[in-house]
Order: C-alpha cells, then structure tokens, then sequence
C-alpha cells in the first residue's frame, strides 16, 4: 500500500515538471499580467478638457509669424510644421507633419507656442530623447528662433493646463507616450537670444 501512495505522489509531481505544463503555466500567467496591465490606471479620471485659446493671440496670427518647420539636431529631428485647427474644442492632428496649435502663441511673442506631432520614425519619436538644455530651433517664413529645453515631463491627456496660454514666451512640444500611448511626453522650452 505504501508504495502505491508514493507511485501516486511521484506522478502528480512529475506532470507538474512537464515542460507542456509549465508553458501553459506561463502562458497563464503572461495572460493575467497583460490584463492588470491593460487595465492599470484607472486613477486617471477620463474628462475632457477642451482647448481654450487666447483670442487676443490668435488675432496677431499672420502666416509670416507662424511656425512653418521645427528643427532638434541632437534628436534628429527636422520636419515641416502645419496649423491645426481646433474642431469640436480639439486640436486637429496631422499624419505627417508637425502641428502648430492655432490660437497657441506665436515666436518672438509672448505666450506658449504650442507644437505637436506622433510619436512616429520622421516625426516625434526622438522626442523622447531630449535631454533639459538642449536645443529647439524654431523656424517662421521669414526669422528663427532657438529655444532651450527647460522642463520634461509626461502627464494625461486630460492634463491640458500643460498648453495653457503663458505670460512670457515659451516653447512646449508634446506627443504620446507611455504603455498603449496612456500619457504625453512634454518638452518646455525658453527663448535663447
């Protein structure tokens, strides 16, 4: 009798050593961790905080003192940069260029100067390699300007007092980032002369 319990015991662990099992398992596990992970975080209120503009800016708005292309040479990052409307109280987005956000500030002038594009291969994705004093240059139709990195940080798209007008002249890039894109990368930038 006492070996049949043994004989018992030995096969129930050996099953648990099969190499089959133990890929199931983790395959188990793999499953349940990507699912918290999907699911995290929920702290985040989901609320939508539609863009306000400065209408006394956006009054000053000329096509020459509009952003026209955005240049990070440690990144590697050279594009165009067109104007994104504001549709239903939201910034449109392009596919492939930068954005400018309309009713941001403009260079050389007062107020945050708002740019964003994906975090794309030939758009933003060196974005996230920017470092705090290193250099933006922006360009309009007819000056450039260079900005310094100052600040760098990552908030909810919820979190919009981060392109809130200024009252001295800044530079703020964003672009998502995170896991599933959940955040946004945030660059500010002050005027260098």
């Amino acid at each position: 009798m006492p070996k049949s319990k043994k004989s018992k015991k030995s096969k129930k662990l050996l099953i648990l050593h099969h190499p089959l099992v133990n890929k199931i398992l983790a395959l188990i596990f793999i499953s349940i961790g990507l699912f918290i992970l999907m699911g995290y975080p929920k702290s985040a209120p989901n609320t939508n905080n539609p863009i306000k503009i400065n209408e006394n800016l956006y009054k000053n708005q000329t096509a020459q003192n509009l952003p026209v292309r955005i240049l990070l040479p440690k990144q590697d990052i050279d594009i165009n940069v067109t104007p994104s409307k504001i549709i239903n109280g939201y910034w449109e987005l392009s596919e492939n260029t930068a954005s400018y956000g309309e009713g941001s500030g403009v260079p050389g002038q007062n107020g945050n100067t708002v740019i964003f594009a994906h975090a794309r291969q030939g758009l933003f994705y060196n974005l996230k390699d920017v470092k705090i004093n290193d250099m933006i240059y922006v360009f309009t139709k007819d000056k450039w300007y260079k900005y310094k990195v100052n600040k760098i940080t990552a908030v909810y798209p919820n979190q919009t007092e981060v392109i809130k007008p200024t009252k001295n002249q800044t530079l703020t890039l964003y672009t998502c980032t995170g896991f599933s894109d959940e955040k946004r990368l945030v660059i500010s930038a002050i005027p260098q002369n």
